[in-house]
């Protein structure tokens, strides 16, 4: 038996990655304790797409009720597996910004100390797995907000002779910014895997993504853009602008499209490897962008409001140029933009979130 650990896998990427990584032969070691609607509450629970995935793989999926921070659960998971694991998917964190200067302790503990308890008990079971961390571009902190930007319409966009133009690439810095207390938990984590692969040369791999999203997000006002813009549409629920005169872009990937980055590395992994991956300039918008695209799609207005306030450590503009992976695998291809992910969304969540 060949078994993939999976963390987070009742989450957006966490059941993308279990469903797809099942379909190319392996079992499925699902652990996931729906932190998220402790996070956020219940409608960010993730307890309805935990169902879904039980009910898509049956036998192939073993849930683990577990809390990454349980050091003796964790390692008590991966020695009854042992060498039988092949791949383990770190997904489980806390993931915003304002929830973590709320409670510093449980953020750094869920996502820096999780992250160290989860990594060493790969070491001591199975050192020749494959792990691959889903970390942020918010390690960056607010070092891209340094860029030359130009205000358009609709947007704010870098200026056309900056060696960034295609997206910021890795040899980004991450020092001397502000991260917000989430953005250093998750630098702590990503250093650490790539401490990991470095030192007992294990097969790592830490993926900066930008906007991750698809149709089973569990999204809230504090984490999901997309989803909850199309979730607010939707349902008539009221959403307010943080700043930046609603012109701050991001880009978006597909889950979908993610979870195939993932198999390229599982398929030929290498040794403490960073990636950014995100939408690129194939899929991207701002706030303003993403409202527009989803009114048109859903027929219908969103009600919004304007905070001039923006979220500490917030980014005025990301789009991540996702070259490096590219080169070291040239097989991999995006197939969904922004218009793209909305639709879906849209057509996916008619009966949960249409009023």
């Amino acid at each position: 038996m060949s078994v993939a650990i999976v963390t987070g896998s009742a989450g957006l990427i966490g059941s993308e990655a279990a469903i797809y990584f099942s379909g190319v032969g392996l079992d499925i070691v699902g652990i996931d304790n729906d932190m998220r609607k402790v996070f956020f509450g219940e409608e960010a629970s993730t307890a309805w797409n935990l169902e879904q995935l039980k009910g898509k793989l049956g036998s192939k999926y073993t849930h683990l009720a577990v809390d990454i921070r349980d050091r003796e659960a964790i390692q008590a998971v991966f020695a009854r597996y042992g060498s039988e694991i092949k791949l383990v998917i770190h997904t489980a964190a806390q993931p915003s910004h304002d929830w973590a200067a709320r409670e510093p302790f449980t953020d750094f503990d869920v996502n820096a100390v999780g992250t160290l308890n989860v990594l060493e008990a790969t070491r001591l079971n199975c050192p020749e797995a494959v792990f691959i961390f889903t970390s942020t571009n918010k390690v960056y902190g607010d070092t891209p907000n340094r860029l030359p930007l130009i205000e358009q319409e609709t947007r704010y966009e870098i200026d056309p002779d900056h060696t960034y133009l295609n997206g910021i690439r890795e040899d980004m810095s991450i020092d001397s910014c502000l991260h917000s207390l989430f953005g250093a938990s998750k630098v702590a984590a990503d250093i650490m895997v790539q401490e990991y692969g470095r030192y007992f040369n294990m097969y790592t791999a830490c993926f900066r993504g930008g906007t991750l999203t698809g149709p089973q997000h569990s999204a809230t006002q504090l984490h999901g853009f997309l989803g909850y813009v199309m979730r607010c549409i939707m349902t008539g629920t009221p959403y307010t602008i943080f700043g930046y005169k609603g012109k701050q872009v991001r880009d978006a990937i597909h889950s979908n499209d993610l979870i195939r980055t993932f198999h390229e590395f599982f398929k030929k992994p290498r040794v403490s490897e960073v990636y950014n991956i995100g939408g690129g300039r194939f899929s991207n918008c701002s706030v303003l962008e993403a409202i527009e695209t989803g009114q048109k799609l859903a027929g219908r207005e969103l009600n919004y409001t304007y905070a001039e306030q923006n979220r500490t450590g917030d980014h005025i503009w990301w789009i991540g140029d996702n070259g490096k992976f590219e080169a070291h695998y040239p097989e991999w291809r995006q197939e969904y933009n922004v218009e793209a992910i909305l639709r879906e969304m849209f057509e996916a969540n008619t009966d949960r979130w249409h009023k």
